[in-house]
């Protein structure tokens, strides 16, 4: 069983799909283990550490021939992949809705792409789950971009020049990367509030010490979709929190925005109007700036100013913090393969539940329900 470990070749992508860790534990099932050079360079991963691990470096040429599962933190280009062989897999953040052309290519290569973002937000696969992984350190950067482009201090601090107020913090979604948000806010000593659709959040968001903001009395607000990700609401429903978080977002000096819906553009939380009752000062950072924007007027890849409130927009955050974003993602990958490793096999063979779950081609064609009709 070979493994390839491709250099990423996204513009702005750092990360890299295994580390000196991860691949000393493939030698240690039995793989061998080709590392690209350069691979990575960027998350500050050298060459001579994956050597030390038990991996060859090599030319992409050279690390992908004979390669039976090719890793990946995002899809590699297809072109790029010359001389991969029939029925090798490949194993990376694909992307599949927002990518299709690429994923409709690696079905007529051959080739059998697992796309880990599909994978079921189950017990036993949540040490394989890349998007909490990465969400959750996406969370913490956000905070500090906030942080940094904010233009007063986050604590109350109290002076015999008088006291100064503390930032007051609006999480907008409280998933992986909305709790982390909030609980890295509340360690800089910001006064930090939170808001959901899913009404089990509320506890979660108490737990760490900040205030929810729920809209009440409105039937069939639970929000809850398949998974633990959110749904789409009513219109009362949308009606009644724009009213809330309106005039919520005016006494706000930061806010995070994380919602996503998987398949579809990310919902708009925050329009022009809203930002215009900020304070000067004020920043919001988007994290599903990438998927179409929270927030009216968000730019992917830029921070732009409207109405003197900062928009931070900034593309691939997890990225940003290569090195431990790559360590965990390197984690999750090997968790995946060595979880099916069959000894006898000498390679990982995959179980109905995870395996349809997450395989979006086999045999030349796209074979994922997600992906079909």
């Amino acid at each position: 069983m070979r493994i390839a470990v491709l250099k990423e070749g996204a513009a702005g992508e750092r990360r890299v799909s295994a580390t000196p860790e991860t691949v000393k534990k493939f030698t240690g099932l039995g793989a061998t283990v080709a590392v690209e050079t350069g691979a990575g360079d960027t998350a500050s991963y050298a060459d001579s550490a994956y050597a030390d691990a038990g991996a060859t470096i090599g030319s992409r040429a050279e690390v992908l021939a004979d390669a039976d599962i090719v890793l990946g933190v995002q899809g590699p280009d297809p072109d790029s992949l010359s001389g991969l062989k029939q029925g090798a897999w490949i194993v990376a953040g694909l992307n599949p809705f927002g990518e299709r052309a690429r994923i409709d290519a690696y079905a007529a290569m051959g080739a059998e792409a697992l796309a880990m973002e599909f994978m079921p937000r189950i017990t036993r696969a949540q040490s394989m789950d890349i998007l909490s992984s990465q969400s959750n350190l996406a969370g913490y950067k956000a905070v500090l971009d906030a942080a940094y482009e904010y233009g007063r201090a986050f604590p109350m601090m109290m002076t015999a020049a008088g006291t100064v107020s503390a930032a007051k913090l609006f999480v907008m979604g409280v998933g992986v990367a909305g709790l982390q948000a909030i609980a890295t806010a509340r360690r800089l000593g910001a006064q930090v509030s939170a808001t959901d659709v899913r009404a089990a959040t509320k506890e979660q968001i108490q737990s760490l010490g900040a205030k929810p903001i729920f809209v009440e009395n409105v039937q069939g607000i639970e929000g809850e979709g398949t998974g633990g990700y959110a749904t789409e609401m009513s219109d009362e429903y949308k009606a009644a929190q724009a009213e809330l978080v309106s005039s919520h977002i005016a006494k706000q000096d930061i806010v995070i925005t994380t919602a996503l819906i998987p398949g579809k553009p990310a919902p708009r939380l925050i329009t022009d109007a809203q930002i215009a009752t900020m304070r000067p000062g004020g920043v919001i950072v988007d994290l599903a700036v990438e998927q179409g924007g929270n927030v009216e007027g968000a730019v992917a890849g830029e921070i732009v100013e409207k109405h003197g409130v900062k928009i931070v927009g900034h593309k691939n955050v997890p990225s940003r913090l290569a090195a431990d974003a790559s360590a965990l993602f390197a984690r999750n990958l090997f968790n995946f393969l060595s979880a099916f490793w069959d000894k006898e096999a000498g390679k990982p063979v995959l179980d109905e539940e995870i395996g349809n779950a997450v395989r979006v081609t086999q045999g030349g064609k796209v074979v994922n329900e997600r992906l079909l009709g």
